[in-house]
C-alpha cells in the first residue's frame, strides 16, 4: 500500500457515486498570536493499493511542530475486504475532520504511516501576522 497523495482542506467528502470532493486546499496558515488551534481542518488522504494488501493494515498520524516535538498521535485499523474479482488496483479515501494545536509560527508536519512504516508527510506553513494598520486618508471625524 502507498499514498497517493495527502493534503490538508476546509472539507472534503465523498459522493453516493464514491468521486472524492476536496474544498479549499491550503498548506499555509496566518494567525494573529501564538498559541492557537486551527478548528476543523480536513485531512484528505488517498491510499491505493491492491489484492496483495487484503487484511488489516494500522493508518498511522503524527502532529509535529516546527521544533520537532509531537504534539498528538492517533493510530486506527485499515481493513481490506477481498475486492470483486477482475480488481486490480484498490483506492481508499480518507477523510479526518481535526483540530490543529498551533505552538509556534514556522512549518508542522502532518507524519503519516502505514504499518508502522513512514508514508508520507504533509507540510503546513503557519505564520504569525501583525496587526495591519490602514492609513486614512481624507477628513477625520471628532466625536
Amino acid at each position: 500500500m502507498h499514498i497517493a497523495f495527502a493534503l490538508f482542506a476546509d472539507a472534503a467528502n465523498l459522493s453516493q457515486e464514491g468521486k472524492l470532493n476536496i474544498l479549499g486546499v491550503f498548506d499555509t496558515l496566518h494567525v494573529a498570536q501564538m498559541p492557537a488551534i486551527h478548528p476543523r481542518a480536513a485531512l484528505v488522504v488517498r491510499v491505493k493499493g491492491s489484492t496483495a494488501d487484503v487484511g488489516t493494515h494500522v493508518m498511522g498520524m503524527a502532529w509535529v511542530n516546527p521544533a520537532g516535538t509531537e504534539l498528538w498521535s492517533s493510530e486506527g485499523e485499515l481493513a481490506v475486504g477481498t475486492p470483486p474479482a477482475g480488481t486490480t488496483e484498490l483506492d481508499f479515501p480518507l477523510i479526518a475532520g481535526l483540530d490543529l494545536p498551533l505552538d509556534s509560527a514556522g512549518t508542522y508536519t502532518m507524519r503519516l504511516s502505514i504499518d508502522h512504516e513512514p508514508a508520507a508527510d504533509v507540510a503546513l506553513v503557519v505564520r504569525t501576522s501583525a496587526p495591519q494598520v490602514v492609513p486614512r486618508t481624507g477628513p477625520q471625524l471628532m466625536s
